[in-house]
């Protein structure tokens, strides 16, 4: 097995409370009847989630996300996926904190 694949495993392992929350409302394939799978590589990178008969790949960020040298990395890494064919959707920790039914209403409209 790959690095890529080991990290993956592990990322699935220590997942944030906040992708525990989505993965719950996503996993049981009840939501849309749409299969997701979480934390899967994709080219060079490792996704959240993805469900690869919408082409929707679902990125949950922390504040992490919000320092220059990762706002530049998010935006290479969507450009890539994008160009694979992928829709990309980024929600904020606290959008899954607060707002779950809103970050459901913008999935919908995507898949």
């Amino acid at each position: 097995m790959d690095n890529l694949t080991e990290k993956a495993k592990e990322l699935r392992k220590n997942a944030t409370p906040q992708e525990q929350k989505l993965w719950a409302l996503l996993k049981t394939k009840q939501y849309k009847n749409l299969k997701f799978k979480r934390q899967q590589p994709i080219g060079p990178y490792i996704v959240d989630f993805i469900c690869r008969e919408k082409w929707l790949i679902i990125e949950i960020d922390g504040g992490q996300h919000n320092e220059d040298k990762n706002i530049i990395y998010d935006i290479e890494r969507t450009k890539y996926l994008e160009s694979k064919g992928f829709k990309v959707v980024r929600f904020w920790n606290n959008d899954i904190d607060n707002n779950i039914e809103g970050v459901f209403e913008i999935i919908d409209k995507m898949t």
